[in-house]
C-alpha cells in the first residue's frame, strides 16, 4: 500500500475517533442549550429590560451568551424584544452574544480548542458584544 494511502486511513481513523470521543459532550450541550431556550420564553424577556440603559446591555449581552443558538432563531427573538419596546442597543447586545459567546458550548470547546483559549475566546467575544452593540447604536443615531 502507498504511504500517502496508508497516512489518510490512519488520520481518518484518529478523526473519527475523536468525533466518537466528542460525542457525549456535544449531546449534552445541544441538550442544555435547548432546555435554556424553553426556559427563557421569548415574550419573558421583554420584562427584565427596560430599568437602565447600561444594565439591559449587559443584561441582553449575558442572556445571548447563555441562551446561545442559531442566529435566526437569534434574530427572530431580537425582532420580537424590539417589537416589545426592548431598546435596539439591549437587543444588539443580546444577538452578538447569542451568535458569539457560547457559554453553554464551553465544556466542548474546552475539550476542542483548551481551556485557556476557549475563556480567552468567550471573554474578547462578551466585551465585543457590548462594543458592538454601543457603536451599532450610536452609528443609527448618527444616520437619522
Amino acid at each position: 500500500m502507498e504511504p500517502h494511502k496508508t497516512a489518510n486511513r490512519e488520520a481518518l481513523a484518529r478523526s473519527v475517533r475523536a468525533f466518537l470521543q466528542m460525542l457525549p459532550v456535544l449531546f449534552g450541550m445541544l441538550l442544555l442549550t435547548s432546555l435554556i431556550f424553553a426556559w427563557l420564553p421569548r415574550t419573558g424577556l421583554r420584562t427584565l429590560f427596560g430599568k437602565h440603559a447600561v444594565l439591559d446591555v449587559l443584561l441582553g449581552a449575558s442572556v445571548g451568551s447563555v441562551a446561545a443558538g442559531h442566529p435566526l432563531a437569534g434574530y427572530i427573538l431580537g425582532g420580537e424584544l424590539l417589537a416589545g419596546g426592548v431598546s435596539l442597543i439591549a437587543v444588539t447586545a443580546l444577538i452578538v452574544a447569542w451568535v458569539t459567546v457560547g457559554v453553554v458550548q464551553l465544556p466542548a470547546e474546552t475539550l476542542l480548542l483548551g481551556r485557556r483559549f476557549a475563556l480567552i475566546r468567550n471573554a474578547l467575544a462578551f466585551v465585543s458584544a457590548i462594543a458592538i452593540a454601543y457603536l451599532t447604536a450610536g452609528v443609527l443615531r448618527l444616520l437619522s
